[in-house]
C-alpha cells in the first residue's frame, strides 16, 4: 500500500479554540506539513483547487512548485485540478512546468467540482459541467502527450498544430487520475481512457463508494482493459489513532460535534447522527492501532486498492496530540498495511 496526504488549505477558524492563522502562517503550515509528510515516509502529498469561500488553494501549480523546492522524494498530487473551469492549455502548461521542476514527481487528479459559487465566479453555471469536464480532459490529455494538436471543441477555440511548452518530464506525460465523489461520469471517463480512478471516500457510507468503484472496474473490462491494470485510490475520512480505543473514542468527541456543524458537513448533508454511526458506517480512521488496521481492511476488501489518503491535521485537534496520533499510525499502523497490501502505484 502507499499512502500520501493532502490539503485543501482551508482557513477557517479553528472550530474549538476559534484561532485563525494568517494567510502567510496558513501557506508556511503547508510548507511544513509537506516536509514533515517526507520526513514520515508518506509516499505522496497533495494539494486541492478550490475558489471560494474559506479556501486559499486557488493556485495549487504555485503551492506545488514551492513544496518541489524543499522537498525532494515525495510524489505531488492536485486533489483535485477543478478542470470544468479551466483552459486545458493553461493547466498543460502550468503542469508541465512544474513536473520539469519536480524532475518528473506530479501527478495530476482531475475533477469537475460541485461548488455553485467558485462556478459562478469563472462565469459558468451548474448544468453542462460533466460536458466541460469530458471536453477539457480530452484536449488536456492530448496536450500533454502528444505535439501538433489540431483540435475543436464547444468550450474554447479549436487549436491548429498546437504543442504547447514546456513538455512533460516524461515522454510519457504526466499520470492523469479521475477524483470519484458521486457520479459514475467520472468513473466512466476514467475507464474509457485507462485511467486510475481516486475515490474520495469521505462523507458517506463505504456502500457507495464501494458501488462507483465497482462501476469503474465494470466499465474498465467493457472497454476491453485488462481487468489486473485497473488502479485505484481511496481517501480516508479523518485519521485519530491513540494506543487506547477509549481514549480515541472519548479524544474525537468534541472533533466530531465541531465538524458535524462545519460548512462541509452541512453541505454534504451526511447521514450520521451520532460518533458512534460516524464511526461505525464512515471512513474516518479512529481507534487503538488494532482497530484502524481492521477497519482498513474492511476498506482494502471493498475497494481494491493501491493508494490510501489519509489528512495530517484534524481541525479541533492541538497540534501536539495531532502529531501524536499521525506518529502513532506511522509507526504501529502503515508498516502492516505496506507488508498487507503490496501496491502497484509509483513502483
Amino acid at each position: 500500500m502507499k499512502f500520501c496526504t493532502y490539503t485543501l488549505i482551508d482557513n477557517s477558524p479553528d472550530p474549538i479554540s476559534g484561532v485563525q492563522l494568517t494567510t502567510y502562517e496558513r501557506f508556511q503550515h503547508v510548507v511544513r506539513q509537506a516536509q514533515w509528510a517526507e520526513e514520515l515516509g508518506f509516499d505522496g502529498y497533495g494539494v486541492g483547487e478550490r475558489h471560494a469561500q474559506r479556501f486559499i488553494s486557488s493556485s495549487p501549480p504555485v503551492v506545488l512548485s514551492y513544496l518541489a523546492a524543499v522537498t525532494s522524494r515525495i510524489r505531488l498530487l492536485t486533489t483535485v485540478t477543478v478542470l470544468s473551469l479551466l483552459d486545458p492549455v493553461r493547466v498543460a502548461e502550468d503542469y508541465a512546468t512544474l513536473d520539469q521542476l519536480s524532475g518528473g514527481r506530479l501527478d495530476i487528479i482531475i475533477g469537475k467540482g460541485n461548488d455553485p459559487d467558485q462556478n459562478a465566479l469563472f462565469g459558468y453555471d451548474l448544468d453542462g459541467q460533466w460536458d466541460r469536464n469530458r471536453e477539457k480532459y480530452e484536449l488536456l490529455r492530448r496536450l500533454l502527450r502528444e505535439t501538433g494538436v489540431s483540435w475543436s471543441g464547444a468550450y474554447r477555440p479549436e487549436l491548429v498544430d498546437a504543442t504547447t511548452q514546456p513538455r512533460p518530464f516524461r515522454p510519457s506525460g504526466i499520470p492523469l487520475w479521475h477524483g470519484s465523489a458521486s457520479s459514475e461520469e467520472s468513473t466512466e471517463l476514467a475507464a474509457r481512457f485507462g485511467d486510475p480512478l481516486f475515490s474520495a471516500n469521505g462523507f458517506h457510507p463505504l456502500a457507495k463508494y464501494a458501488g462507483l468503484i465497482r462501476h469503474y472496474r465494470e466499465r474498465w473490462e467493457a472497454y476491453g482493459h485488462d481487468p489486473a491494470d485497473a488502479v485505484v485510490g481511496a481517501g480516508f475520512n479523518g485519521l485519530y489513532v491513540r494506543k487506547s480505543s477509549q481514549d480515541a473514542l472519548e479524544g474525537y468527541r468534541p472533533i466530531f460535534d465541531a465538524f458535524m456543524d462545519s460548512p462541509g458537513a452541512r453541505h454534504n448533508q451526511l447521514p450520521f447522527k451520532t460518533l458512534e454511526e460516524f464511526l461505525e458506517q464512515g471512513s474516518v480512521l479512529v481507534g487503538s492501532p488494532e482497530q484502524v488496521i481492521d477497519k482498513f481492511g474492511r476498506y482494502q476488501e471493498a475497494f481494491g486498492h493501491d493508494l490510501s489518503g489519509v489528512s495530517l491535521e484534524v481541525p479541533g485537534l492541538p497540534e501536539a496530540e495531532n502529531r501524536a496520533s499521525v506518529e502513532t499510525f506511522v509507526t504501529d499502523v502503515m508498516p502492516v498495511l505496506r507488508s498487507s497490501y503490496p501496491s502497484r502505484v509509483w513502483t
